[in-house]
């Protein structure tokens, strides 16, 4: 036992939509006889994802003597827990284990061969794991380990034309918008990856304008609060998709 961030959930206040279920990508919560619960402490990284999620706000952290976060027994647990037909995206399902959806269930997978741009047919996707989205993505995620990572601004996909072709192939990505988003909630989540994860290194990828920055702004805090010596670029887009900048 130890004290440290855990969630806390106000059943007065919750609906039970299923929201947190199904951002919790670790299974800490789950939904029983129509409310949110903590299955296990173990199970909460007390990063609070789930936090933004609730739209009744009946979701806090708060710092209590609980049992330490479990990174491997998380792992355990998705890997044997769920059956493929668990899978889906019922935001009222009532039941004692946690809701899996395919937003957050995490693959891997090889990606087809060739795919040069020849004019003639769609180009193949270069993604190879899933999900991007940071706020989703455990700090233990297998398709984490040792990769190199792209922690791209949700917008640069939309302005840069051949963002797959020249910075996905062979890389991961992990998503996350510094303007709407909880910018706190995704510095402690890339700490995490940066203490659970040996990645090769990060490249943050954002657009030239100036709220952007906070990506960058994020991804160095963690790095410093998690004590990581992985090396940080930054690519910066233009608004017409030019590469307006690339600095290490």
């Amino acid at each position: 036992m130890a004290v440290r961030n855990i969630v806390r959930i106000d059943r007065d206040k919750c609906n039970g939509c299923g929201l947190c279920v199904r951002a919790c990508v670790e299974g800490a919560l789950a939904l029983a006889n129509g409310k949110a619960v903590l299955v296990k402490e173990e199970y909460c990284d007390g990063l609070g994802a789930c936090l933004p999620i609730c739209p009744a706000g009946a979701i806090v952290l708060e710092k209590r003597e609980a049992a330490a976060f479990d990174a491997r027994a998380v792992t355990a647990r998705s890997r044997t827990a769920h059956s493929p037909g668990e899978e889906h995206c019922g935001a009222n399902r009532a039941q004692t284990d946690h809701a899996r959806c395919l937003s957050a269930a995490g693959q891997q997978w090889q990606v087809r061969e060739g795919g040069e741009l020849q004019g003639v047919g769609p180009s193949p996707s270069a993604l190879a794991h899933w999900p991007v989205q940071l706020a989703l993505v455990g700090p233990s995620a297998s398709f984490l380990q040792g990769a190199e990572v792209v922690l791209c601004a949700d917008c640069v996909p939309f302005a840069y034309a051949d963002f797959h072709r020249d910075f996905l192939r062979g890389r991961v990505v992990l998503v996350a918008c510094p303007k709407l988003d909880d910018l706190e909630a995704h510095a402690h989540r890339l700490a995490a990856i940066f203490k659970e994860s040996r990645l090769k290194s990060l490249t943050i990828l954002r657009m030239e304008v100036p709220c952007c920055a906070g990506l960058t702004r994020a991804a160095e805090r963690a790095q410093h609060h998690s004590g990581s010596n992985v090396p940080l670029s930054e690519v910066i887009i233009g608004i017409h998709g030019e590469v307006h900048t690339d600095r290490a």
